[in-house]
Parts: C-alpha cells; structure tokens; sequence
C-alpha cells in the first residue's frame, strides 16, 4: 500500500469513528430524555365558571338592572379568574327570555342568574332540558332540581322610608308610581303606607300604575299625575330616576329605588331604598365553585342580612325622624318587628292577618290588596 492510500484510509476509519461517536452520543441524549422524570407534571388550571345574568333593563339605567349588575361585578372581584361572567341587557319578558337563557346554555354557561319576574316560566322551561346547568331566578317563587329562587324583602326600607315619607308630608297625600300589580309590589305600596301610618294615621297614598318596570316617559307621566292630584313625596316599584326627577323639577320630594339615586335627586332626594345583590351572588357562586349548591331552594333575606337599606338620608330629614328610622331598623335586624304584624286589614276592612300573627313568606307572596289608606285601583295582574 503507498503512503498516499495508507493516509486517505487513516482518514476513513477516522471518519466513520467520530460518527459513530456522534451517533452514540445522540443515542444517549435520547435515552436520557425518553427516561422518566421525579417530577410529576403541572396539573392543567381548572377550567373557569362561565356564570351569566339576563337584565330586563338596561345596567346603566341606576336602577334594578344597575344594581343586579353590581352584583355581577362584585363575583368578578371575589373570584378573579375562577370565573367567567357575562349578561344580557334589556330582555323581554317572554318568549325573547327562552330564546335568550338557551343561547346561553349553548355558549356554555353553567350558572344563570335570571333577575325579573316575568323570567320565571321560560327559565323553568329551559332548566328542564338542561339538568347539568344551574338556574338561580330573582323574585319568583317555581323552583327545580336545578333551580332555585331568591329575592330581596324590600319592604322593610319601603317602610322605613315611609316613616320619613309621614314626617316630611305637608299635603298628607303620598303617591306611588307602581310596576305591575303583582305581590312584590303590592307589599311595597302597604309597606309604604304602613310606615307613613305610623307616624300619621291619616295619611293617604295614590297609586298610579305604569304596566312596565322601565320606561322614563311613562314613568314621568304617572309621577305628574300623582303630583297634579296633591301628592308632595313620590316613591316608585319601576327602575329608572324618572320619578325621582320628575319630582325634582316640580320642586317636590321623592327617593331613589333598587340603587342610590342621590346623584340624579338634586334637591328632591330623600334617600334611596336599595338592594345590595353582591352577598346572594358571591354566596352562590362559591356553592358552585366548591361543589355544594343544591337546587329546590327559596332565599329571601332583607334588612337583618345587609341585602335591604334606606341609604343617603338628605340633611333635610328632621332628627326625629332620622332617630325612628334607626329604632325600627335595630329592631328589624334583632327579630323584634316586622312590617306585616296583625291585625291587618285590607280596604274594604276586610282583616287579612290576625292581630299577634306575624306574616310568614307564603302569606306575603298571596297579597293581592290594599290597606287601607291606599287610594287606587288594583287591575288583574298580567
């Protein structure tokens, strides 16, 4: 073999020995990376609650929807990114609620908040063909496995500001802007008339219905005419700050509804009754999270649990009523009073509720009178 061959076969062997050096090399990084780890792997984040709320108003309207809403946003700030939340504005009652609650379902929604009366069927429907969501509707009184109710008891700031209603009446005469005459609201208007009593026995309270819980000019037309019959301090069971308003601008008295209204009252606000949705939703949507909300329940909590309050009382309400208002409010928290005690009689002096009974929920929800002092009519509820 010449020097030349013998050299350029050196280089060969040298070749293939660094390749296959190469190869085993690789080989191994393979192996090590193929070997089974110490370590168990990062479990998956779990998976966010997709959680929504249908409005029968529009949330910027500073009422009933507006406070619901708060509702909403207060979830979002408890749980963070354990929950998705989403709503829809403005639903009617009816037909478009089904349609909306299934779209819904179908985007994957597993707790709906269904906040308005007229929600109630369609919700019930819905929740039938779809067990593995749960329903929550406000103000209703049908439950399910996999639906349940839950309400605010309203009534108790109603009373409360009809305390101040009867010591800042001059006329005598109150007035009332009502939704729809169905029971929550009839409690509202006796609640309100009870309160004013208290404090003025013969005080009388006009009632003008206006068939719709959102609608600012009808809303302002039923408030003038409470306004042009005597009433001087209007209260309302519909959802914007018409009433409020309206009463503002014809040098009149009123309070906010569902949300504090004093920024939209000027000189006419006396204080606004509200509901404070926040405590139900992040009780509810905890249940969810942690495995244990059960359906078939009614939850109605008021004054005592921080849901109910007669908030931003206006520096014209006279210390004597102020001081009362604290009284019955300390009462209500402690058990000791509450709105409906006997004897209670409706207009006609028929009695409704024996003298030492307490009203108990069922009673509440059959309401369909007035007491005396209300003046108006009660039309058959749609």
């Amino acid at each position: 073999m010449t020097p030349d061959l013998r050299k350029r076969t050196f280089i060969k062997l040298a070749a293939l020995s660094a390749l296959g050096s190469a190869s085993l090399a690789a080989c191994s990084k393979k192996e090590e990376a193929a070997a089974p780890s110490d370590t168990a792997p990062a479990a998956a984040p779990a998976e966010a609650l997709k959680a929504a709320w249908i409005y029968v108003g529009p949330v910027g309207s500073a009422g009933w929807s507006f406070a619901h809403d708060l509702g909403r946003k207060a979830v979002e700030a408890e749980f963070g990114d354990k929950v998705k939340t989403t709503f829809v504005e403005s639903v009617p009652e009816g037909a478009d609620t089904e349609r909306v609650v299934r779209d819904l379902v179908n985007q994957g929604n597993k707790l709906i908040f269904g906040t308005s009366f007229g929600f109630m069927e369609a919700m019930l429907k819905v929740a039938q063909d779809h067990p593995d969501v749960k329903f929550e509707h406000a103000t209703g009184y049908k439950t399910a496995a996999n639906m349940n109710v839950y309400d605010s008891r309203f009534y108790q700031d109603t009373y409360l500001a009809g305390i101040i209603a009867g010591h800042m009446t001059k006329t005598g005469t109150l007035g009332f802007v009502g939704s729809f005459p169905i029971p929550e609201v009839l409690r509202n208007i006796n609640a309100f008339t009870l309160g004013a009593q208290s404090v003025k026995p013969d005080v009388k309270v006009r009632v003008v219905w206006a068939n719709t819980w959102y609608d600012p000019p009808k809303e302002t037309e039923a408030a003038q005419s409470l306004m042009n019959s005597g009433a001087d301090v209007l209260l309302q069971n519909t959802d914007s700050t018409a009433v409020l308003q309206a009463a503002n601008n014809a040098g009149k008295l009123a309070f906010g509804w569902d949300s504090d209204m004093s920024a939209f009252g000027g000189e006419a606000h006396l204080g606004s009754a509200i509901a404070d949705w926040s405590h139900y939703y992040k009780k509810t949507v905890k249940e969810v999270l942690d495995g244990t909300w059960k359906g078939n329940q009614v939850t109605r909590w008021g004054v005592p649990e921080g849901q109910n309050d007669l908030v931003k009382l206006s520096d014209k309400i006279p210390a004597e009523a102020r001081a009362k208002v604290d009284e019955i409010k300390s009462k209500m928290k402690d058990g000791s009073f509450d709105v409906f005690n006997g004897p209670i009689s409706d207009a006609s002096g028929k009695e409704r509720l024996a003298a030492g009974v307490r009203a108990n929920d069922e009673w509440m929800g059959k309401i369909d009178f007035f007491v005396p002092g209300v003046e108006g009519n009660i039309p058959a509820s749609k």
